[in-house]
């Protein structure tokens, strides 16, 4: 099976393309290269691209042109644009989801492109949740854009070279705080927001990177961009250092201001990210949700699946559903007659709610059915998330009263990916059949 390229690169040459194009080839991000604008737009209109990058170290004018024209070449579809070069208030413009300084790392390349079209989607389901809801009476809006300072967590021991690039920072307009040992700044990261974090390596780069691992197994701290300041440049392994978490490096050879200026280019396309999930988050409480799981209701879900699909056909994206019925265990005879699997659904609901994507619809169809629509997602993928949720909430046990041992709670699950013509409802009866394990046709 031949693989669909995924990756625009628009470069003159291989100077940069090249080692990029080859390592996020390997990554599994595999990519295609134009030369110029009129290859780019030919390429957006003949594959299936979900992200591109445009080399904008020579000219940033045009590559500001070339991306404005590619993302309308790709409208409805939205088409997220990362820049390499160095940030400036032209490459910051509205037409680029991401600027980020050359060289650019496969690895580092790969987690921001992870992100970003992560980002898009969800903006995507935020338009269509916006018609839902509006239908309903219920409006929806982004969160105003904050104009606070970006607040920038520095953490390590106070040497000059980190010095000066705190004060860079103070001077391009954020707001730094200083963490001089990782439990400090462990404190600080639970109990403040921040927008960005900056590690710098020093004698301990160990302890850096056990931070940024930190962050990553965290779920409120995973998408903080953190970058790793070292204090030379060949102090460590770069693939090593983006697979352990950290978000970008530097180097003291590099002007403060320069770096200053990066981290605050990511701080802003988390902020970004942040209002996007708030968003979709305040839909969960409004008013139109089953009360007692916090989820779509079948109606509502019904609704917005009929959107969903249709959008998914405008856009050129999958769109796969799966169904979680609680399993007919012999064991919970005992535990449904008690009415302790009733008690135990709004928990259970409120978990499914809260280990799917931000981008993703998650239903109640039933007393004891939830169903999934999950956007841009083929039905394996589809299918290791559903496994997924159900392995989770297998792990966790629920009341069976004082005399009785907590009882625990699986799934049959039934996935099917939306097909060219088919509607919202017939795939749904095909992923619900396949959950209650019988034959459609």
């Amino acid at each position: 099976m031949t693989l669909r390229p995924r990756v625009l690169i628009v470069a003159k040459d291989d100077a940069l393309a090249g080692p990029l194009a080859e390592g996020l080839d390997r990554l599994g991000w595999r990519t295609i290269t134009a030369r110029g604008p009129y290859a780019a737009l030919a390429a957006l209109g003949d594959l299936e691209i979900e992200v591109a990058i445009i080399d904008a170290a020579r000219s940033a004018e045009d590559a500001v042109a070339l991306a404005r024209r590619m993302k309308a070449a790709c409208a409805p579809r939205r088409l997220p644009v990362i820049a390499i070069g160095l940030p400036s208030e032209q490459l910051e413009a509205a037409a680029f989801d991401l600027v980020l300084a050359p060289p650019l790392h496969p690895a580092q390349a790969a987690l921001r492109l992870e992100s970003l079209t992560r980002m898009t989607i969800a903006e995507e389901e935020f338009a269509l949740r916006l018609e839902t809801f509006g239908e309903r009476g219920r409006k929806l809006e982004l969160p105003a854009e904050s104009v606070a300072p970006y607040r920038v967590l520095a953490i390590g021991e106070p040497a000059p070279q980190f010095l000066a690039l705190s004060n860079a920072l103070a001077e391009g307009g954020a707001e730094v705080v200083g963490a001089f040992t990782a439990y400090t700044a462990f404190d600080y990261l639970h109990e403040q927001h921040f927008d960005a974090v900056v590690l710098w390596a020093g004698e301990n780069q160990a302890e850096a990177l056990s931070i940024a691992a930190g962050m990553r197994r965290n779920t409120r701290l995973y998408h903080v961009p953190a970058l790793l300041y070292l204090q030379s440049p060949a102090q460590i392994g770069l693939a090593e250092a983006y697979h352990r978490g950290v978000s970008d490096l530097a180097a003291p050879d590099v002007a403060p201001s320069e770096t200053a200026t990066r981290i605050i280019e990511l701080a802003r396309a988390y902020r970004r990210q942040n209002a996007i999930r708030e968003a979709l988050d305040k839909a969960r409480r409004s008013g139109l949700m089953d009360a007692p799981t916090g989820l779509f209701t079948r109606d509502l879900f019904a609704a917005h699946l009929a959107r969903l699909v249709q959008a998914s056909r405008l856009r050129n994206r999958a769109l796969s559903l799966c169904v979680l019925r609680v399993s007919d265990r012999p064991e919970l005879k005992t535990i449904r007659a008690g009415g302790w699997l009733d008690r135990a659904i709004p928990q259970i609901g409120s978990m499914i709610g809260r280990l799917i994507r931000a981008e993703d619809t998650a239903a109640r169809l039933g007393p004891e059915v939830f169903a999934l629509a999950l956007p841009a997602t083929n039905q394996a993928a589809a299918r290791a998330a559903g496994e997924r949720i159900a392995a989770v909430i297998a792990c966790t046990a629920f009341d069976s009263g004082d005399d009785r041992p907590p009882f625990v709670v699986e799934f049959e699950i039934g996935v099917a990916e939306v097909e060219p013509g088919e509607s919202g409802a017939k795939a749904l009866e095909r992923a619900a059949a396949r959950a209650l394990q019988v034959k459609v046709d």
